[in-house]
């Protein structure tokens, strides 16, 4: 089959926030790309053994960003405890969890903003010691990265779209 949802990866080379950044962004919408235009009932298939959904991958990364960048980049207690599940309660819309997405990446974008050098140091620790604003930015690419080839496989076996 045609890739049907391809987007070509990002040109910025404007230096080292500017390409991070990008390719961040890329992903993100990436995994929103893989969310569009399903319903409720296909954003919570199972169609693995596991829990992982399309609206749970969501949820997760939602919690991701959160945890990263308000708890631990910017210091946000509220994220401290952040549970990472990929089991969507059934009593959240779909579109309630995507909006949810879509606020907390508005959010991280504002603290990363905030940090805005690559080499400023976390409110908390990572590993017993801060990391920098380039550690926690390479850390939730590649976990989004990661997440969004899940997405990927997901929605090809939903309805046949590929493509990054």
């Amino acid at each position: 089959m045609l890739e049907t949802q391809r987007e070509a990866v990002p040109s910025n080379d404007g230096g080292e926030l500017d390409t991070t950044l990008a390719f961040l962004s890329f992903a993100r919408s990436c995994v929103l790309k893989k969310v569009a235009g399903l319903g409720e009932e296909q954003l919570r298939r199972r169609l693995v053994v596991s829990d992982t959904t399309l609206l749970g991958l969501v949820q997760h990364l939602t919690d991701a960003e959160r945890y990263w960048f308000g708890y631990t980049l910017a210091g946000d207690a509220r994220y401290a405890d952040v549970d990472f599940s990929m089991v969507v309660e059934p009593d959240r819309s779909a579109d309630e969890v995507i909006a949810s997405y879509r606020a907390a990446i508005a959010e991280s974008d504002a603290h990363i903003a905030a940090a805005a050098d690559p080499d400023a140091r976390t409110a908390h620790p990572v590993f017993d010691s801060p990391r920098t604003l380039r550690w926690v930015l390479a850390h939730m690419t590649g976990e989004t990265v990661r997440h969004a080839g899940h997405a990927d496989i997901l929605r090809e076996l939903v309805d046949g779209a590929t493509g990054r």
